[in-house]
């Protein structure tokens, strides 16, 4: 739904949607390329052990999120654990299960990919873990999105709504 505001703003809503995170055009967004895959190794970057838990797939709110605040992340569906790379960095997250609410944390890579999942994964969780979002068009041009308590905002770029402005 759309609406016009008297100030002559326009609102709608914005809904996450299962594998409907990923911004942008082009196959490398949704798939991180077997070269990229094979830097990935068991014994590559540091480890660190969190009893933070990572994000499940039906987080959907929170995967929208994150790849509008930290873009260029790109998941391994295809993987048996978590795992993300962000291939114009070269840096990569995996993330495994070690135990009862303990996970292995491995990184590498200028990115701390995992410092920004939790980033988000906060904000999203004082947001209500919302999966619905409203964006805002202001008569100025501006652009953004917001959860509905407003916990959770992004600034959205012109490229992203089809807006040429």
């Amino acid at each position: 739904m759309i609406e016009r505001r008297p100030d002559g703003s326009v609102e709608a809503e914005l809904r996450a949607v299962e594998f409907g995170h990923r911004a942008g055009a082009g196959f490398d967004r949704l798939f991180l390329s077997a070269a990229f895959r094979s830097t990935i190794t068991p014994d590559g970057g540091h480890t660190q052990r969190s009893r933070l838990a990572p994000p499940g797939d039906t987080a959907r709110g929170l995967w929208l999120a994150l790849d509008h605040l930290y873009p260029g992340l790109v998941r391994d569906f295809g993987a048996a654990d978590l795992m993300i790379g962000a291939p114009e960095c070269r840096s990569w997250m995996r993330v495994r299960a070690v135990g009862h609410r303990r996970w292995d944390v491995t990184t590498s890579g200028p990115r701390d990919i995992w410092a920004e999942i939790q980033d988000v994964a906060g904000r999203w969780r004082a947001a209500g873990e919302s999966d619905v979002f409203r964006l805002h068009f202001d008569a100025d041009g501006s652009q953004r999105a917001s959860s509905p308590n407003g916990a959770l905002t992004w600034q959205l770029s012109p490229g992203e709504t089809g807006d040429s402005r």
